[in-house]
């Protein structure tokens, strides 16, 4: 039982995961660090408030229905997802780019060969539909 469970510890996908799941802790608060003192003080400085959280509560029987704090969550999952786009995907894209016409790889969809096996199965898709 514990050589099957040190196995498992040892396995590279859990340590791939493992290191997957610290990198995305560290990198979340670098993110959150961007969305709160950077863009949200830029917000702040347009409209008056850094949050809309006192924006549209309305009181309906001493309970209060708060839709800014509705509204500050999805303009901090939008500045999230922007600043992750435009700090991480696009550079990233970029060097793959220039990494792969460095190496003289085409980017074109129609130039990748086609797997064997899948042009296989789908011969054999295409002859089991037009026996039936």
């Amino acid at each position: 039982m514990i050589t099957g469970f040190k196995e498992f510890i040892m396995k590279g996908n859990v340590v791939d995961l493992a290191v997957a799941v610290v990198m995305g802790t560290a990198f979340g608060a670098v993110i959150n660090a961007l969305v709160a003192n950077v863009l949200m003080p830029l917000i702040a400085a347009l409209v008056g408030s850094p949050n809309f959280n006192s924006f549209a509560v309305i009181t309906l029987r001493g309970n209060d229905v708060k839709f800014g704090v509705l509204i500050t969550a999805v303009v901090n999952f939008i500045l999230i997802a922007a600043a992750i786009y435009f700090v991480v995907v696009m550079p990233m894209n970029h060097m793959i780019e220039r990494r792969n016409r460095k190496l003289g790889i085409s980017n074109e969809e129609g130039s990748e060969a086609v797997d064997p096996q899948i042009e296989l199965l789908t011969e054999i898709r295409d002859a089991l539909i037009t026996r039936n």
